[in-house]
C-alpha cells in the first residue's frame, strides 16, 4: 500500500517544483546611496541579511512530467572500452607472481637474503612497481609511480604505531590489542607503492579517487580460531597469499593498466599498501599521511579477499554472481554532536561512504551488460567489516574519508592465512588454484567502472541544506555550486525512510535552491550534480540549518 501511495504521489500530487536564483541583483541601490550623500542625508542603514531560505521570486514547473527513476547515467563508450579491456589472463598472471615470493609477511623487509632469492616483500614491492612503470610507458609517461616509505616500530599493533607518532585511537576493526605476540618485533621499513594518474581538468585534478589492494601476506600455523598459534613473524615459511590479497593488488594493477590510457577530469591514485596483516600499518600511515598534507579523496576503494574460490565441493556454497560491499553508516570520524545530529536526522545509512556503496551499485547497474554478460553486481552489505575482522578502508574512514571494501561473497578459511599442507584429506593455503580469476575480472571491472564514472563527473554539491524546524509540508533545499562547476546540473533525489537506494530523481537545471511540495518529514533526500553528458555525482544529504537572526526594526 506505502509503495503505492509513492507511486502516485510522485506521479500526480507532487505538480509543482519552486525553484529561486541564488542572488538577487538590485542595481538601483548605488544610486540611492549616492543620492543620499549629496543631499546631506545620513546614509540609510545597511539591508538585514535575508533568511538563508527565503524563496524569493519563484516560479512552477510540472514535476510530473520531470520525476524519474535514478540512474548514474547513460554508458560512456570510453568506460565501455576500458572495461572490456580488463583481461582475467592477465589477473592470474599477476596473482601467480605475486604468489611465487612465497612469503609477503612485512616483516621481511629487515632480511636482504630474500630479496636477493626473489623472494619476499621486497621483491614483490620491486615488481610492483615495475608493472606501474611498464604501464606508464605504454601511456606515454602518464602515471607519476611513487613509494610511500617510513619506518614502523615494534609492538602490538596499532599500539606499536602510536610509538611511531600516530594520532588515530586504535580502532575495533583493527583489531587492536588482540594479539598477546607482536606483529612486528623491530623498526621496520614499509613502502606503500602506488601510481597516479593526473586528472586532465585544473579545476577538477584536486579531487582524488583511490583504488587498493595490499600486497603483504602471513600464514598462521594452527587454524585461524586458535589466535595463541599464530606466527606474526615468519617471513620464510610458505603464505603465497593469492586470494589474501594478491586478488586485490591484482585488482589495482589491472585497475591502473586499463584505465591509464584514458583521461579524466579528476585525479585516480592506484595504490598497494604494506603491513595489512600486522594492523593496517601501512593504510594508516598512507591515510594519515593524505590527511596532513589535505589531499581531497572523494572516495577510497579497498578491495581485500576478493578471489571467489574454486575449491571442489565448495564452489556450489560460492556466489560467482556478487561481490559483497561494505560501508560504515555512523562516521568513525564523526563528533559526538555529529552522531546526535545524524541520530535525530534518520541519518544512519546515509553517512559518505553509504553514498559512495550505492553509487558503485549505480556505476555496476550502468555497465551491467560488459559484468559477466549482466550477471555480476556488487551486493552491498550495510557494515563496516565482517565480524571481528578490518580492512584498509578503515584507516581513511577514520580520516574522514568515504570508504568501502569489497570482499568476496563466502571466504573459505580453508584458504585464508593458513600454512600451506594437506591435512585429514583437506588442502590448507592460499594458493592461486583456489582462486576463480574471472571472478576477480569482474571485481576489477566494478572497480574501474566506479573510478571511471566517479573521475569523469562533477564534484558532489557542497554545503547541501535545508531550513531546520518544522512549519511546513514544502521542504526547501539549498546547496553551492563546486569549484569548476560550469554547465552543471543538479538532480533532487529521495527515497522512502524505510528504502535502501534512491527511488526519485528531480531534474531541476542548473538553480542551486529548489523548493519540493514534499515533506522532509516523510522521506530521504539528496542532491547530486550531472554534466552535459549524463555522468553524475554521489548524492549528498541537506543538513539542518537554522535561518540568521534578524534584528527587530527601530
Amino acid at each position: 500500500m506505502m509503495e503505492q501511495w509513492f507511486r502516485h504521489l510522485s506521479a500526480a500530487s507532487l505538480m509543482c517544483v519552486l525553484l529561486a536564483p541564488v542572488a538577487h541583483s538590485q542595481p538601483a541601490q548605488g544610486a540611492q546611496a549616492e543620492s543620499r550623500a549629496q543631499s546631506g542625508q545620513a546614509p540609510e542603514a545597511p539591508p538585514q541579511p535575508r533568511a538563508a531560505f527565503d524563496k524569493g521570486k519563484l516560479f512552477t514547473v510540472n514535476q510530473a512530467a520531470r520525476a524519474g527513476v535514478p540512474a548514474a547515467g547513460p554508458p560512456d563508450a570510453s568506460i565501455t572500452a576500458a572495461l572490456r579491456a580488463i583481461s582475467a589472463g592477465r589477473i592470474r598472471q599477476n596473482i601467480e607472481k605475486l604468489a611465487s615470493f612465497v612469503n609477503r609477511n612485512t616483516n621481511g623487509s629487515r632480511n636482504p637474503e630474500l630479496a636477493q632469492k626473489g623472494m619476499g616483500i621486497v621483491a614483490a614491492r620491486e615488481w610492483i612497481r615495475s608493472q606501474f612503470e611498464a604501464y606508464s610507458s605504454e601511456c606515454g609517461g602518464c602515471l607519476e609511480v611513487k613509494d610511500d616509505t617510513f619506518t614502523a616500530q615494534p609492538g602490538n599493533t596499532p599500539e606499536g604505531q602510536a610509538q611511531a607518532g600516530s594520532t588515530a585511537a586504535p580502532s575495533p576493526q583493527a583489531g587492536g590489542g588482540r594479539q598477546p605476540a607482536p606483529r612486528i618485533d623491530a623498526p621496520t621499513e614499509l613502502v606503500n607503492v602506488y601510481a597516479v594518474l593526473r586528472g586532465t581538468d585544473p579545476a577538477q585534478a584536486s579531487r582524488i579517487y583511490l583504488v587498493s589492494g595490499h600486497y603483504d601476506s602471513f600464514y598462521a600455523s594452527a587454524a585461524p580460531s586458535t589466535t595463541s598459534a599464530r606466527n606474526m613473524l615468519d617471513v620464510n615459511g610458505p603464505a603465497p597469499g593469492a586470494n589474501d590479497d594478491a586478488s586485490g593488488t591484482a585488482v589495482s594493477l589491472e585497475c591502473a593498466r586499463v584505465l591509464s590510457r584514458h583521461k579524466f577530469p579528476a585525479t585516480i591514485i592506484f595504490l598497494t599498501v604494506a603491513g595489512e596483516e600486522q594492523g593496517l600499518v601501512g593504510s594508516r600511515h598512507f591515510a594519515q599521511m593524505a590527511k596532513q598534507e589535505a589531499w581531497n579523496i572523494a572516495a577510497m576503494l579497498n578491495n581485500d579477499i576478493v578471489g571467489g574460490n574454486r575449491t571442489p565441493g565448495e564452489e556450489a556454497r560460492q556466489n560467482p554472481h556478487a561481490v559483497r560491499v561494505f560501508s560504515e553508516g555512523l562516521p568513525l570520524s564523526a563528533t559526538p554532536q555529529e552522531i546526535r545530529t545524524i541520530r535525530q536526522n534518520g541519518y544512519e545509512n546515509d553517512s559518505p561512504s553509504r553514498q559512495l556503496a550505492r553509487y558503485i551499485r549505480e556505476a555496476a547497474t550502468t555497465y551491467r551488460l560488459v559484468l559477466g554478460n549482466g550477471t555480476f553486481a556488487p551486493l552491498l552489505i550495510w557494515r563496516p567489516d565482517r565480524f571481528g575482522r578490518g580492512g584498509d578502508h578503515t584507516p581513511f574512514n577514520e580520516q574522514g574519508y568515504a570508504a568501502v571494501r569489497f570482499t568476496e561473497y563466502r571466504e573459505d578459511f580453508n584458504h585464508q592465512h593458513q600454512l600451506v599442507r594437506t591435512e585429514g584429506g583437506v588442502e590448507y593455503g592460499d594458493i592461486p588454484k583456489f582462486v576463480d580469476f574471472s571472478y576477480v575480472a569482474n571485481v576489477a571491472r566494478v572497480n574501474a567502472a566506479t573510478l571511471a564514472s566517479l573521475a569523469e563527473a562533477p564534484a558532489s554539491p557542497g554545503n547541501v541544506r535545508f531550513p531546520a524546524g518544522a512549519g511546513s509540508n514544502q521542504t526547501t533545499i539549498a546547496w553551492d555550486a563546486p569549484a569548476g562547476s560550469s554547465g552543471v546540473t543538479y538532480e533532487i533525489l529521495w527515497r522512502e525512510t524505510t528504502a535502501p537506494y534512491w527511488q526519485h530523481a528531480l531534474d531541476v537545471g542548473e538553480s542551486t535552491r529548489v523548493t519540493i511540495d514534499l515533506s522532509k518529514d516523510n522521506v530521504i533526500f539528496g542532491v547530486r550534480g550531472k554534466d552535459s553528458k549524463g555522468h553524475r555525482s554521489p548524492a549528498v544529504v541537506p543538513r539542518a540549518e537554522r535561518r540568521p537572526a534578524v534584528a527587530p526594526a527601530e
